[in-house]
């Protein structure tokens, strides 16, 4: 029996907060089973989507979700919220129109406050070339009716004021490509409330549950494992567990997961920085990004600024922040709000993004019959995850590719049919 999350009144959540206990766990704490229907490796929005779809959808519940830290730990916790889905090719924009469409009725379909706010989301063009590009993207995005446009300089000053729009600044701002829909959501408000659904319907949430082997028999590999093997289960730091399908939804350690089942995946992995300042009253209205300067920009409720940049141009597993990374955000933030430049940085903290040669993901089927991936997002992740979620959960009751998801299949980088979102997501929001 399917049980639901609790509600409370406005005075029920003041007498709770109040007394301060007695408060229900937000998820099940159980012990390991020996098998499930289902195991996915990775306890992030991915992970955690999949799982609540597989249930909610498709009556999948012998499902356990295993993640060797705590939920969000990952990449999930460590991004800048953003969320829009004005893509570059056809296939991203369809994708990501989804999942912002999902995102818009979260906080009812799961019965959370995810902070959902719709602020709108500028894509700045500093030089000739850069301007073809936002026309270009314009142009796909209406054909797929999604509200993108190209704005002017004054235009772009009207909507976020503390711009400088001047023709005198060394990268002036010629025009921007605006996406109305795009905005920013509670990242952990967004876990939280996939893993509770999950949970409420009798999926397996198991926290610091790592994943040591996949087990495949019957591969063309050392140890049986690699093309023409079938999954048979996981070896955790708790021990074995039998599942039929396994699915990877890691992000940073995609390729190392892979590699257990015998699996290579068109994937290196970089650091992405970001950082927060002090809160000031709330100035700036709407996300700002600029791909020629690698930087993003926007203001939280609280009123922190929190800007991002490109990945690192190294391939490394550290998360450590660099005072080359500070110096140069700070910087290009700098030549588009001089006004900030009083603004104490109060910290800065990085994640791991897989990068594949195309920019986009890797989903489905591999070739090892039970092992499916949703990796390889770069730095554009969590605004895919419910609809990553939702496909997924699909591909694995129907044992069919869902359309949506078809154009990211691993089989792509032989075949030469890339998806190449370089130009929507060189900077990755």
């Amino acid at each position: 029996m399917t049980r639901r999350p609790p509600r409370y009144s406005a005075a029920g959540l003041l007498w709770r907060g109040a007394r301060g206990r007695d408060w229900p766990r937000a998820w099940r704490e159980v012990d390991l089973k020996p098998s499930y229907d289902v195991v996915i490796v990775g306890g992030g929005v991915h992970g955690l989507a999949c799982a609540y779809y597989l249930a909610t959808n498709h009556g999948i519940t012998n499902v356990a979700v295993l993640d060797k830290a705590y939920l969000g730990a990952g990449g999930s916790g460590r991004n800048t919220a953003i969320v829009r889905s004005n893509y570059l090719t056809p296939e991203g924009v369809a994708f990501y129109d989804r999942s912002l469409e999902l995102y818009g009725s979260m906080a009812a379909d799961l019965n959370i406050n995810v902070m959902f706010s719709e602020r709108g989301h500028l894509t700045l063009a500093h030089t000739d070339s850069a301007l073809r590009t936002m026309n270009w993207r314009a142009e796909v995005n209406r054909l797929q009716d999604i509200d993108s446009s190209v704005i002017d300089p004054a235009e772009v000053k009207r909507i976020a004021p503390s711009l400088d729009v001047s023709p005198d600044t060394r990268y002036p701002i010629l025009g921007a490509l605006y996406h109305p829909p795009g905005g920013t959501i509670r990242h952990d408000a967004v876990v939280w409330g996939y893993a509770r659904g999950a949970d409420h319907h009798g999926v397996e949430l198991h926290q610091h549950t790592e994943v040591l082997d996949i087990l495949v028999e019957g591969g063309d590999g050392p140890g049986g494992k690699g093309p023409g093997g079938r999954v048979t289960g996981v070896h955790t730091n708790r021990g074995a567990v039998s599942a039929p399908i396994v699915i990877n939804c890691t992000a940073g350690w995609a390729s190392t997961i892979a590699d257990l089942a015998g699996v290579k995946l068109p994937v290196t992995t970089h650091p992405l920085q970001a950082a927060v300042t002090e809160p000031v009253k709330v100035f700036l209205p709407t996300v700002v990004v600029s791909g020629s300067l690698h930087v993003y920009v926007s203001q939280t409720d609280r009123g922190e600024l929190v800007f991002g940049a490109s990945v690192d141009p190294f391939a490394t597993y550290s998360m450590r922040g660099s005072l080359d990374f500070t110096e140069e955000l700070a910087g290009h933030v700098l030549e588009l709000m001089p006004s900030v430049s009083k603004m104490r940085l109060m910290r800065q903290w990085a994640g791991l993004c897989d990068m594949t040669p195309d920019y986009s993901p890797v989903m489905g089927f591999t070739p090892v019959d039970g092992f499916l991936c949703d990796v390889g997002w770069g730095t554009y992740g969590f605004k895919a995850g419910p609809v990553s979620g939702e496909q997924m959960a699909q591909c694995v009751a129907t044992q069919a590719v869902p359309e949506l998801i078809a154009p990211f299949a691993l089989d792509r980088f032989t075949a030469g049919h890339l998806v190449g979102e370089k130009g929507a997501a060189a900077v990755g929001h």
